[in-house]
C-alpha cells in the first residue's frame, strides 16, 4: 500500500504524520510506502518545522531529513490512499482528482472519528504546545488507520 499525507506547507502536520506512521508500520513489520506533501509551494525543498522535528525526536522518531514537496496530480497514480489533514486541503485535493480517484481521498482523522470530518489543527502559528497536541492526535489516528487498513486487507485476502 502507498499512502500520502497532505497538509498545507508540508513542514508541520504531514511530515510529523509521515514519521509517526512509518515508525508504527515498522514496529508492526508492515512495509508500506509512506510520503507527505503540501498543497502550497512555499516550503518546497525545506525541512520540517523545527518544532515538528523536536516533538518527533522526543518520541524517538527522526524526521529531520524529510524535505517538503508540493502535491501533484501525478500523486493520484502513485498512491492508494491520500489523507488530507484538514478540510481545505481535502477540498483542494478533490478539485484535482478525477471522479475515479476521489474514493482514495480521505481526511486523516476519518479513521479516528469516522463520519465526523474533523481536521488536524495547524500548529504553525502557535507555540510548542500545539505541536505536542497534534503529535498525540496523529499518533492515535495512525493507530486507527493501521487497524482499519490491516482489518480491510485481512477481509479482502
Amino acid at each position: 500500500m502507498d499512502i500520502l499525507l497532505v497538509c498545507l506547507g508540508n513542514i508541520c502536520r504531514s511530515p510529523l504524520a509521515e514519521g509517526i506512521l512509518r515508525e508504527k508500520l515498522s514496529k508492526h513489520g508492515i512495509s508500506w510506502n509512506v510520503d507527505s506533501a503540501g498543497t502550497g509551494s512555499w516550503h518546497v525543498g525545506a525541512g520540517p518545522d523545527k518544532r515538528s522535528i523536536k516533538v518527533a525526536k522526543e518520541f524517538s522518531i527522526d524526521i529531520k531529513n524529510l524535505k517538503a514537496r508540493q502535491f501533484s496530480v501525478a500523486d493520484f497514480d502513485r498512491f492508494d490512499l491520500i489523507l488530507a489533514m484538514d478540510e481545505s486541503n481535502f477540498e483542494f485535493i478533490n478539485r484535482k482528482a478525477s471522479a475515479g480517484s476521489r474514493a482514495r481521498v480521505a481526511m486523516m482523522l476519518d479513521f479516528l472519528y469516522p463520519g465526523e470530518r474533523k481536521s488536524v489543527p495547524d500548529p504553525y502559528y502557535g507555540g510548542d504546545n500545539g505541536f505536542y497536541q497534534i503529535y498525540e492526535l496523529l499518533d492515535r489516528a495512525c493507530d486507527a488507520l493501521i487497524d482499519e487498513l490491516v482489518r480491510e486487507k485481512v477481509h479482502t485476502t
